[in-house]
């Protein structure tokens, strides 16, 4: 995982550089990052918060890889300690996804989830023990031209849910596209999508052609847009990431959802070797749960203290 001395010194530059420039951030030197896989097949794609650890010293959380062939892992259960990390494969209940990239708890209703293909596909899920079963799946709406999801985030606010999703982005010639829209779910359990609203966004850092600009998104209690961004140089990188401040997301008593994007997002950290695919704010803590898909060079987890309301 390690890059030549040289390179990384540059990588650190470079970030240092930038961050100077901005004026905020860190460098992202102190996350304790804890390895949870060996290859492609393996890394972090997306995390949703399951719940303390059995014994109270740790969090668990579920994991996403974005496999594509059949058989091949789809979920994992991550219990995250200092020092230590505990990983475990989910068995897989119904049709198999192809190439999962996010996962959200859903909100008000425990053991459930909310899973995203990278085409577009929302799978929902009931985790119970080792196992998890597809009660439904369904497109989402408005899916534009090219658009690639690698983001998933729920939010319950005054008695109503809504849901934001992005398209990746591509370069400096396609900003990413962050979708919301309010969300309901059928008697059967299809998840159903309200009026979808569009918003154009540009990530501050990492630059270049092979930047992602958003990787993942997750929101604070109060309604902060937290987002992950990524470069990806190809299968043994090098990588870069950062997680920055975004914006903000509300919805109203009437369940209209209305986002605000910051014309300069505040950038809170920049983790040079890293490709962030996993942004997940941990309920009742400052801590964000950090996670990367690294490909050929596996996957990390760690945390940052960036979700105080």
């Amino acid at each position: 995982m390690k890059l030549p001395m040289v390179r990384r010194n540059s990588w650190l530059l470079v970030a240092t550089a930038l961050l100077t420039v901005l004026g905020t951030g860190s460098a992202g030197a102190d996350v304790a990052w804890q390895k949870v896989g060996d290859d492609a097949r393996s890394g972090v794609s997306g995390l949703a918060y399951e719940g303390p650890s059995e014994d109270g010293t740790g969090v668990r959380a579920l994991a996403v890889q974005d496999n594509k062939r059949s058989g091949q892992r789809r979920l994992s259960r991550i219990t995250h300690r200092a020092g230590s990390d505990d990983i475990a494969p989910l068995t897989w209940d119904g049709p198999e996804p192809v190439d999962l990239e996010a996962i959200e708890a859903i909100p008000g209703m425990p053991g459930e989830y909310l899973a995203l293909t990278g085409r577009g596909i929302v799978f929902r899920l009931k985790v119970a023990g080792s196992t998890a079963t597809v009660v439904d799946y369904t497109p989402l709406p408005a899916i534009g031209e090219g658009d690639d999801f690698e983001s998933l985030a729920l939010v319950a606010q005054n008695g109503h849910l809504a849901v934001l999703w992005a398209d990746r982005g591509a370069g400096q010639d396609r900003p990413a596209t962050l979708y919301a829209a309010p969300l309901t779910f059928a008697a059967w359990g299809q998840p159903l999508f309200g009026a979808v609203t569009r918003r154009a966004y540009r990530a501050a850092y990492p630059l270049g052609e092979g930047v992602r600009h958003i990787s993942d998104i997750s929101v604070t209690a109060s309604g902060r847009i937290i987002t992950s961004s990524a470069a990806d140089a190809g299968d043994d990188g090098p990588f870069d990431s950062a997680v920055s401040d975004a914006g903000r997301v509300t919805v109203s008593a009437a369940g209209r959802v209305r986002v605000t994007l910051a014309a300069d997002p505040t950038v809170l950290g920049t983790y040079p070797q890293y490709k962030i695919e996993a942004v997940e704010c941990l309920p009742g803590s400052a801590d964000a749960l950090l996670g990367t898909d690294d490909e050929n060079l596996g996957g990390y987890v760690g945390t940052e203290p960036f979700c105080a309301s």
